[in-house]
């Protein structure tokens, strides 16, 4: 969206400012030349019709057609967006100043930024060379040089400049200015006619960091001296696809920095560690492609508190300030720039700067096998091959991985037996003080000051009444509480408890580190337990919801009766001194129970087939507590009500709902759902995948989906009257849909 927002910005800014951004629909092409990649861009293009962008496959012969310098024998097929193009960023940077113009912006040039003032932890001013102007709100968008500006004011901006290259060759004959520009990633390059020559442009896969100091402040269009030893091999495979480009000679061989995010991912929102200092930075090299949009987006935040549309991915708080250390930008960026042109296979993991965050428990799980993914930073567990065993991924793939056995045998041991889990990368804080009950109890959309050792499911909204967290609130005393969630939340949530609390008698402590993750799950958990503490854990004497302190061997241990996989279960939370102990006795009494060691594959499949939801996958800001299935986690009438609050009562009130959130289950055992996978009533195109997995107890692949009714309230009626498939790689395949979890749709099992 927020590129056919810059196109059409770019195409219609003429008529407003009376200066032409240069833009030329010549159309894009992307060459798919292995299975891989045909599958990936298959599902993609199916996602972007779904959005409104009209992709055509083309065969080989058609791209030749199209593009007829371009080598086509390798060639599975080709991509095609006609409404794609190419713009002159000069003529796109004027024309958008002189339309700010209009509108009385004052552009001010030749200026230097020296600091950011603040006042009470929220911006006031901005200083610079030429004085100091007062101001509410700042927005980064300094490019390559935004870590270094957001530095002065405590802000963390983890990006880093690495060497960008692009070639252009002298006049080739032939050779026209309407051809489409042609993507080639199996051969690192992108194709454009450039002054009557080829350009070339290179995304290698070993790239290499620049200035990881500092940027010079005088490095505006910078040019570095190229490295042909290091590019020669990518220079010539990038020039294969274009066989005329060899005998042609070289007019333009250009090396220029250019900045480049951890998780290629923008770095776009609103700075947790001060308040209204917004980033706009780290695109990756796509700026052209997404500027506009990204502005309008931000600007919206900024006026109306709403961005519009799901930031959770771009959201600066997603990051962690050590990925700003130098050591860090210098690691990662080597692999980060060379991404942009890798297949996305569903397992795909970086595999630089790895090994930041370990779990106490890491050497054991390594000792049982475990094949890890970066996980925010920390070490987590996917999957396990078994004790002494040495996991081995085998090749990407978008078919069923060579660990697929081990993965359901993990999933069906937490089903049918126990299991153990290591989620020590969970957020986790304790919130102390005569007013923090007070404070939670505001911010959460459940009633989670209640009676002492309880934990609540929860969620948080803003003023709109959308979805600004998923969590759990423990009541541990009068005074004290102990707050969890995602690893990818972690930040965000953080700051916004500092802020609610920030005039109030309440402290906000960040204890992730300071306590293991210890989830023992299953319809056997509660048996092995027993064997290990004095605590009674029948279902009357510890039921579920409940939160207490426990002994277990020589430990301490917080013991939460929870689950998010859909079985009796338990969390615990055990001082970080004593995980390995108390680890140990969960597994030394193991073998009598049938304990399996279970990763984040199983826990993601057996969370799906229970419908259980993941902000940031498949609920995220745009959506309300409602249409996501939390009916339920709302005390609407609690005292003093919450934020969010009169919002929701109004959605409620203009009920039935026209947009809800399904679980849905492919009837075809064999097709794999991923992301993006678009959802079909009768034929007719009403919503897509936003996060699948697959059941294993179910069997078939399992998602959750926003289904749009158009008008139509969403009802179970409606879903069930209608004839669903979902489109896999191209293939229709027969469907069902649900408003109720697919497995256990009671919730019996969990309250064994």
């Amino acid at each position: 969206e927020l590129r056919k927002y810059t196109r059409d910005l770019y195409t219609n800014l003429e008529a407003e400012t009376g200066l032409a951004t240069g833009f030329a629909p010549v159309g894009f092409i992307e060459l798919a030349a292995d299975e891989g990649r045909l599958e990936e861009y298959r599902r993609v293009s199916t996602f972007n019709r779904y959005c409104g962008v009209d992709v055509h496959e083309l065969s080989p012969r058609e791209v030749a057609d199209m593009f007829p310098l371009a080598r086509t024998d390798d060639l599975l097929a080709g991509f095609y967006v006609a409404e794609d193009g190419r713009v002159n960023p000069v003529d796109a940077t004027m024309s958008m100043a002189k339309g700010a113009r209009q509108t009385g912006v004052r552009i001010a040039q030749g200026v230097s930024v020296v600091d950011v003032l603040t006042r009470d932890g929220a911006v006031c001013g901005v200083v610079t060379d030429h004085g100091t102007i007062e101001c509410e709100y700042v927005v980064n968008a300094a490019g390559m040089w935004a870590r270094q500006l957001g530095e002065r004011s405590g802000v963390s901006i983890p990006l880093q400049a690495a060497e960008h290259y692009y070639l252009i060759t002298e006049e080739m004959e032939g050779l026209q200015k309407s051809w489409p520009v042609i993507e080639d990633p199996a051969n690192f390059g992108y194709y454009r006619e450039e002054v009557g020559g080829l350009m070339i442009g290179l995304f290698e896969t070993q790239c290499a960091p620049w200035n990881v100091g500092a940027i010079p402040a005088d490095s505006s269009f910078t040019s570095i001296q190229p490295d042909w030893d290091r590019m020669g091999p990518y220079v010539e495979a990038a020039m294969s696809r274009v066989p005329r480009s060899l005998d042609t000679g070289i007019r333009t061989f250009f090396c220029g920095p250019e900045s480049f995010t951890p998780d290629l991912r923008p770095i776009v929102g609103p700075a947790p560690e001060l308040r209204n200092y917004f980033i706009a930075a780290g695109l990756n090299s796509i700026g052209i492609l997404t500027g506009g949009g990204l502005g309008r987006l931000v600007a919206h935040w900024i006026v109306d508190g709403d961005p519009g549309a799901d930031v959770t991915g771009m959201h600066p708080a997603r990051l962690q300030p050590y990925q700003a250390n130098p050591e860090y930008r210098r690691t990662r960026t080597v692999e980060s720039l060379g991404m942009v042109y890798q297949c996305h296979y569903p397992n795909k993991a970086l595999h630089t700067a790895r090994g930041a965050k370990l779990s106490p428990l890491h050497a054991r799980l390594v000792e049982q096998g475990a094949h890890f993914r970066d996980v925010s930073g920390f070490e987590a567990a996917d999957w396990y091959a078994g004790p002494d065993a040495t996991p081995d991924p085998g090749p990407l793939t978008w078919a069923r991985p060579s660990w697929w056995p081990q993965w359901e045998a993990e999933h069906r041991a937490c089903r049918e037996g126990v299991i153990v889990m290591d989620m020590s990368f969970m957020s986790k804080f304790r919130v102390q003080g005569r007013d923090a009950g007070a404070v939670l109890d505001r911010l959460s959309g459940n009633a989670v000051n209640g009676a002492a050792g309880e934990i609540t499911y929860t969620q948080w909204l803003d003023e709109r009444g959308l979805l600004q967290a998923d969590l759990t609130v423990t009541k541990l005393g009068e005074r004290e509480f102990f707050v969890v969630a995602t690893d990818t939340a972690h930040r965000h949530v953080q700051s916004q408890l500092q802020c609610a609390a920030a005039d109030s008698h309440a402290f906000v402590t960040d204890v992730t580190g300071a306590y293991a993750q210890i989830n023992v799950q299953g319809p056997r958990s509660r048996d092995l337990l027993q064997t290990l503490t004095s605590a009674d854990l029948s279902n009357e004497a510890f039921p579920f919801r409940c939160a207490r302190e426990l002994d277990l061997g020589f430990a301490r241990v917080l013991c939460i009766r929870i689950t998010y996989l859909g079985e009796l279960g338990y969390e615990l939370y055990v001082p970080a001194e004593q995980a390995i102990h108390v680890y140990d006795r969960i597994v030394a009494a193991g073998p009598a129970f049938g304990l399996r060691h279970a990763g984040l594959k199983a826990l993601a499949s057996l969370r799906m087939e229970k419908g259980y939801r993941d902000y940031g996958h498949d609920i995220d800001n745009t959506d309300g507590p409602l249409e996501a299935g939390f009916g339920f986690a709302l005390a609407l009438d609690k005292p003093g009500g919450f934020i969010g609050r009169d919002a929701v009562l109004a959605h409620r009130d203009a009920r039935p709902l026209p947009r809800r959130l399904v679980s849905v289950l492919v009837h075809d055992p064999e097709p794999l759902l991923y992301h993006a996978e678009v959802l079909r009533r009768d034929g007719v195109a009403v919503g897509y995948v936003r996060a699948g997995s697959y059941g294993h107890t179910l069997g078939g692949a399992v998602g959750l989906a926003m289904v749009e009714g158009h008008g139509t309230p969403i009802t179970p009626a409606w879903l069930a009257e209608g004839h669903w498939t979902v489109e896999i790689n191209g293939a229709q395949y027969p469907a069902s849909v649900s408003l109720r979890p697919l497995y256990d749709p009671a919730n019996a099992r969990i309250k064994l």
